[in-house]
């Protein structure tokens, strides 16, 4: 009976040695880095959200402060309202990163808000009051914080989702996807260009 006993705990301890060997084999062979690299993607679109929704919040009080000293150049300041409108228009949440064509949207109209701020700025050099002005200054000054975070934030954006679409392309993540991760697709990425990848866009005013 000990015999018995003894031989029944010693096929557990070898199964548990098994166990233990198989399970860090897999730790260490990439089996949970689909799921991770997914995480990184969804935690780098946030931060391009937030960033995007911090200048949003921006606009209304540059149009109303630029109005207070160029009322004439109202086409501006109303092309500059419209692309606000168009840009927050767009349901925004973790779901547009399986909706390929809805992140380009996206992309789009944040592309015709910042051109419609560009010509914003390119105006207020005409009113050296406004330039001198230290709501405007403020204004401008986090303007330009944002645009860096924006661009910082893109490009942590692109790299984690190169790094996520890489892992499901190359062996042994393309193992691992069509094993346990097959719901997974390739993501769409933001197209990047010289300004997203080494510096942010300047702002003058």
């Amino acid at each position: 009976m000990q015999a018995k006993q003894g031989a029944t705990a010693y096929r557990v301890a070898w199964q548990s040695i098994i166990v233990l060997f198989t399970l860090l084999l897999l730790t260490g062979c990439g089996v949970n880095n689909l799921p991770t690299y997914d995480e990184q993607v969804k935690s780098a679109w946030a931060q391009v959200e937030n960033q995007y929704q911090r200048r949003a919040d921006l606009i209304p009080n540059l149009v109303k402060t630029v109005k207070g000293f160029a009322k004439q150049e109202q086409e501006t300041l109303t092309a500059v309202v419209e692309a606000r409108a168009k840009a927050t228009s767009i349901q925004v949440d973790e779901s547009i990163l399986d909706d390929p064509q809805k992140l380009r949207q996206f992309q789009q109209v944040q592309g015709q808000l910042s051109g419609a701020l560009s010509r914003l700025m390119a105006v207020s050099e005409r009113y050296p009051e406004l330039k001198s002005n230290k709501n405007f200054l403020a204004l401008q000054s986090q303007l330009e914080g944002t645009e860096n975070r924006i661009a910082v934030a893109r490009r942590d954006f692109i790299q984690a989702v190169e790094r996520y679409n890489t892992e499901i392309r190359t062996f042994p993540g393309r193992i691992w996807h069509s094993l346990l991760y097959s719901e997974m697709e390739l993501r769409e990425n933001f197209e990047a260009t010289a300004a997203d990848a080494e510096q942010a866009p300047q702002v003058e005013f």
